[in-house]
């Protein structure tokens, strides 16, 4: 066998950064990246856009540094999407998720369609980027095919469309059953459905490299389906033993949940605002969003020149409990002056703002941890699903503070990494479709196997973390 049949390309795009990783399975499980760029919303006049032209350039520059692998897999994050005419060329840069233009479509649908009734079809968490809301506030006069970002990327690599399941299932227009377009949804909605690509399952043919792009990158090589969702990627790499496992997929958003053979579609679920989202090998990602390291990343920006080591390690000694907020408030959503937005929040509820940076380092980051208990606490009693250990997987998993916060607010073990989930679960599912891993568990095996993990025990008092709880939810 080749040194390149076990080399294979992860295209991993998320909100803030892209890379093209260069996966080595010759030994074990070794990443290199090729090439790391910026990611961020371009906006233009009332509008808020992704510089989707500018992210291919950069994928192709990637791949050119990575060289000849056995095949290439594209992951993003989820609900956005470009638009095609009939002759295949892109209507307009996609839309950015943070953009304001479903402002009151999601309560139209409620009211058209039901949330009961839509529920019951998508099994989805109502937020008002999902896919459905956004092509609602769109216009499709010329739209003959929509494409995901991930399957919009493949698509210009291979001149082949389709629709990933794991990403079409954040659409709202999939069946959460029959992992099928829920087409009698879709034209309740008033949505023309052959706008709707052929789903491909993880593990699929794309199709082979244009000539123009074998080209320019120097080389040829087969596009591969994968988990294309991140967030299904990276679930995929969780390195768990058994089933008894909570997940926090945490970066820019965390995603908090479970994973189940089945959907949970109870009354009770649709309150609580879960969602059931399609993973690797026919399970279902039921889990709630929370905003994420988003909140850490905006005071940032706000803090020119502040440094991220030494604003933790004040933060760690900062009062605990002194102020903390829900994170998913609608006003954290859009970018802008966020620690302006914790402290007027603060103020709406009573507290008194930080008055450092540390303090909100630490504001945040006790409100993550809450965010991430409380969804972990009610997957578990929604779907009665036991764990035993939360495995906190993705960028997030390099902050020791938000961590060690994380296991004494569930109460639970935390097995923090890798921190490169995503583009192992990218990899993995290309390497098994190569016939180099068997199943998703020698596949996380694999990952627990070679990866450095850490293990922070809970400790404290949980009772300060339930009274730190009860002032949010």
């Amino acid at each position: 066998m080749s040194r390149t049949s076990r080399r294979f390309a992860a295209v991993d795009l998320g909100a803030s950064s892209g890379r093209v990783m260069l996966a080595d399975l010759s030994d074990g499980l070794a990443l290199t990246e090729a090439h790391r760029f910026p990611n961020g919303p371009v906006r233009v006049a009332d509008r808020l856009y992704w510089d989707v032209l500018g992210l291919y350039r950069e994928i192709l520059a990637g791949l050119r540094a990575a060289g000849p692998v056995s095949s290439i897999g594209v992951d993003s994050w989820a609900v956005d999407y470009a638009l095609l005419d009939a002759s295949g060329n892109m209507l307009g840069n996609p839309v950015h998720y943070r953009d304001d233009r479903t402002r009151g479509v999601p309560e139209q649908v409620a009211r058209a369609v039901g949330a009961e009734a839509l529920y019951d079809a998508n099994g989805l968490q109502v937020l008002p980027f999902n896919t459905l809301y956004q092509l609602l506030a769109d216009r499709l006069d010329d739209a003959a095919t929509m494409l995901l970002i991930p399957d919009l990327i493949g698509y210009w690599l291979t001149g082949e469309t389709g629709a990933e399941v794991t990403n079409a299932s954040t659409t709202g227009l999939l069946d959460v059953r029959t992992r099928s377009w829920a087409l009698p949804l879709v034209k309740q909605l008033g949505l023309p459905p052959g706008i709707l690509p052929p789903l491909r399952d993880p593990g699929d043919a794309v199709g082979g490299l244009r000539r123009d792009v074998a080209a320019e990158i120097g080389w040829s090589a087969p596009v591969r389906a994968v988990g294309s969702h991140d967030t299904a990627s990276a679930v995929a790499a969780v390195p768990a033993a058994g089933p008894a496992f909570a997940y926090v997929s945490c970066g820019t958003w965390s995603l908090a949940g479970v994973e189940l053979p089945g959907p949970v579609l109870t009354p009770e679920s649709r309150a609580a605002n879960f969602t059931n989202e399609a993973g690797i090998d026919g399970t279902v990602r039921y889990l709630r969003n929370v905003m994420g390291l988003w909140l850490l990343q905006e005071c940032l920006r706000a803090w020119p020149g502040a440094d991220l080591g030494e604003l933790l390690a004040a933060a760690a000694q900062e009062p605990a409990f002194a102020a903390v907020v829900n994170p998913d408030e609608p006003v954290f959503l859009p970018p802008g002056d966020m620690p302006a937005r914790i402290a007027a929040e603060c103020r709406r509820t009573g507290q008194r703002p930080p008055s450092s940076p540390a303090g909100y380092v630490r504001c945040v980051l006790e409100s993550l941890a809450i965010g991430h208990r409380t969804a972990v606490r009610q997957a578990m009693e929604l779907s009665g699903r036991d764990v035993e250990v939360v495995h906190l997987v993705g960028g997030g998993s390099r902050n020791e503070l938000l961590c060690r916060f994380t296991a004494d607010a569930c109460g639970l073990p935390v097995v923090a990494g890798p921190a490169e989930a995503t583009t192992f679960g990218n990899v993995l599912v290309q390497a098994r479709a190569a016939g180099l891993v068997s199943d998703l568990g020698e596949m996380r095996a694999l990952v627990a196997g070679t990866q450095p993990l850490r293990r922070y025990e809970p400790s404290g008092d949980l009772r300060a973390w339930d009274e730190a709880a009860a002032r949010l939810f």
